[in-house]
């Protein structure tokens, strides 16, 4: 039988460290795709967690379910904050916005990055 393999955040630390390394554009460009996941996966819970189907959330906000589609899909780039909003609030949540200070990290101390829902 054979086993999944089984990532250590060490390893995810050495891959980010080889791949993206210092470059601070390849640091950005990292950054903003991890926003676009973020928010994806965000809209995705907040559907699934209501009990909707794309269809019906897209009716209460009043687009087409191939908008919502798009906006669930981590390589999106078009997330805008008015529609995260208006999703928001058609499922009766408050969208709270915040800005964290951004730290130079080293390769000793830089974590995996998380998602919280």
């Amino acid at each position: 039988m054979e086993t999944k393999k089984r990532f250590r955040p060490e390893a995810l630390q050495e891959a980010y460290q080889e791949i993206i390394g210092d470059d601070p554009r390849r640091q950005s460009d990292f950054e903003q795709e991890l926003i676009n996941v973020e928010a994806a996966q965000l809209l995705y819970d907040m559907r699934t967690k209501a009990g909707l189907s794309q269809r019906a959330l897209a009716k209460r906000v009043g687009t087409t379910a191939s908008a919502i589609c798009r906006l669930e899909d981590a390589d999106y780039e078009g997330h805008t904050l008015a529609m995260v909003r208006r999703i928001a609030t058609a499922l009766n949540r408050r969208l709270e916005l915040r800005a964290v200070a951004i730290k130079a990290a080293s390769t000793k101390t830089r974590s995996a990055v998380k998602i919280h829902r």
